[in-house]
């Protein structure tokens, strides 16, 4: 009924060891998700290793997911008239469709985050914080949708169409 089929590597726990009852390392994912939210949950999981691979979960690195989630809402913020990212907008969109095809998560994700980092050095329009939204969305719906809500939008950011990049605005 499909036509590939990717395995899902483990998350062990902080100790390495596979998670346990026995031994008391369980990390309940309704404990994080009322300290940090269910988008912070998703990222970070998406984020902590490559989909196949095996990766030890850490506390505190999932506080690194939660500051670029940040980062995400406080751009909407600082939309202007201008746009100084056009290349790197356009590179971001061919990358995360790439990846999220690929089941390569991790990088999708790490993409965002230089894009995100580019749009606080640089100037952006709403059009293209619309596009990081979108493309942020299959790994943070629910504040995705608020931001995309927010700027005027009345329909669903999970029903718009998926960006396109421009070639030849792949360059620099």
């Amino acid at each position: 009924p499909f036509s590939r089929l990717e395995f899902l590597g483990f998350i062990l726990a902080e100790d390495g060891r596979k998670m346990s009852k026995r031994w008391g390392n369980i990390i309940n994912p309704d404990d994080v998700v009322k300290e940090y939210g269910a988008d912070t949950l998703r990222v970070y999981e998406m984020f902590m290793a490559p989909f196949e691979q095996t990766a030890s979960w850490s506390t505190s690195s999932i506080k690194g997911s939660d500051k670029f989630l940040d980062k995400v809402y406080a751009l909407s913020k600082k939309i202007g008239q201008t746009s100084s990212i056009e290349s790197e907008l356009h590179k971001t969109v061919k990358k995360v469709g790439e990846d999220i095809e690929q089941f390569k998560f991790n990088t999708a994700i790490s993409s965002m985050m230089i894009l995100v980092n580019a749009l606080e050095a640089g100037n952006f329009t709403k059009s293209d914080y619309k596009t990081l939204l979108k493309l942020l969305a299959p790994f943070a719906p629910h504040i995705t949708e608020q931001l995309y809500s927010e700027l005027g939008e009345a329909s669903s950011i999970h029903t718009s169409d998926w960006p396109t990049y421009d070639v030849s605005k792949l360059f620099d």
